[in-house]
């Protein structure tokens, strides 16, 4: 299985998940030049942009790099303006590891 196979397995669990907690999914692999959301989902009226990582070993928050959150950013802009947005958002990371240990970390940063 290679890696898109495997992250697109996380990707169903992290969804899976989401929808446990009552999270209204949005939209999914959303691409822009800056690069990639993998689900944006709604809670709550507040958006939450969240970024998948799966594989072992994870020590959670640190798989994600202030390069990541700013490309996150910048995609997440482009997703607001598209759509004429202005509900409050935040970035969220979904973690699963290879024993399918899911972490979710909310609120990386609030707007």
């Amino acid at each position: 299985m290679n890696s898109r196979e495997k992250g697109n397995i996380a990707e169903e669990k992290a969804v899976e998940f989401l929808l446990s907690q009552k999270f209204e999914i949005i939209d999914r692999n959303f691409y822009t030049r800056f690069g990639e959301i993998d689900i944006i989902a709604k809670k709550d009226n507040i958006l939450h942009f969240i970024e998948v990582k799966s594989g072992q070993n994870f020590q959670s928050i640190y798989n994600v790099t202030p390069q990541k959150i700013a490309k996150i950013t910048k995609t997440l802009n482009v997703y607001l303006k598209k759509y004429k947005l202005k509900n409050p958002y935040q970035i969220d990371v979904i973690t699963i590891d290879n024993n399918n240990n899911l972490e979710f970390i909310k609120n990386l940063s609030m707007f």
